[in-house]
């Protein structure tokens, strides 16, 4: 199969240009990006329509990947909780070789064809749950053989690759594709389809969020208090609801643990 990820950059003798237009070209090539998500949005929607009543019934949301992909699932998964306040188990990142290769490469873990399904078992996965393999080139054995296992279980398969062809969309009941062409440096997928994949997170997660209650008109209003920022963040958004002086917003966000709540007694 020809990966349109690995094909040749659009550019020649990178080490000869000065950083200007090292800077430059890597910009114009990222401005494409948000074009070929933009042709995946109905890719997108059903993903979303099928995740949503699925987790309205109490199920969860796995991101599965490796790499870049696996990193881009695990910080997505990561911001769940502090974001929308949902507990960390309703979106869960894996990534091939565990933890550890958040941080550093772990030889070979992406070329296993069954430790995907070895983790998500881990977290006792089931019919109710769904799951999402990330991968540019759409080839990863750890993803794709983790799809296909799933769905061989009665579980709902999605992915997000830019490849056409690849592997991984076949093992997906919901795939998004988002063709990106080729890399500023060739090959290196971390840029233009990590962009890519990155921004459908983004989509995914939020839209996931909203649609399950978590926001109000546009506030976190069940965002973790975690830091004095959110705290202000917080105390403004009482304010602006209520008429409120500063103090007495921060008295009713701090009494009550959150701005739902907070505006629910206010």
């Amino acid at each position: 199969m020809e990966k349109v990820t690995e094909s040749p950059s659009r550019y020649r003798h990178l080490q000869q240009m000065d950083v200007r237009d090292l800077l430059a070209n890597i910009n114009a090539e990222d401005q494409t990006v948000p074009a070929a998500v933009a042709k995946a949005i109905p890719q997108i929607e059903a993903l979303v329509e099928a995740i949503v009543p699925k987790m309205r019934e109490g199920g969860r949301l796995f991101y599965i990947g490796a790499g870049t992909s696996g990193r881009l699932g695990v910080l997505d998964a990561s911001e769940i909780p502090p974001t929308f306040g949902a507990p960390p188990e309703w979106v869960v990142g894996l990534i091939a070789g565990g933890d550890q290769a958040i941080r550093r490469a772990v030889e070979g873990a992406e070329d296993s064809e069954t430790q995907a399904w070895s983790d998500l078992r881990q977290w006792q996965i089931d019919e109710q749950d769904i799951v999402v393999g990330i991968a540019a080139s759409g080839t990863t054995p750890y993803v794709v053989h983790g799809l296909r296992t799933c769905r061989e279980q009665g579980i709902i398969t999605g992915c997000i690759t830019c490849n056409p062809g690849a592997p991984v969309l076949a093992e997906s009941d919901f795939p998004v594709l988002a063709v990106v062409g080729p890399e500023f440096v060739t090959g290196s997928t971390r840029m233009k389809a990590g962009t890519a994949q990155k921004l459908i997170l983004n989509m995914i997660s939020t839209s996931v969020m909203i649609r399950l209650g978590r926001v109000q008109d546009n506030k976190m209003v069940d965002m973790q208090l975690s830091n004095a920022k959110l705290v202000d963040r917080g105390t403004r958004m009482i304010m602006q609801a209520t008429g409120l002086e500063y103090e007495g917003a921060k008295y009713l966000l701090l009494r009550f643990g959150s701005v739902r709540e907070a505006l629910r007694h206010s």
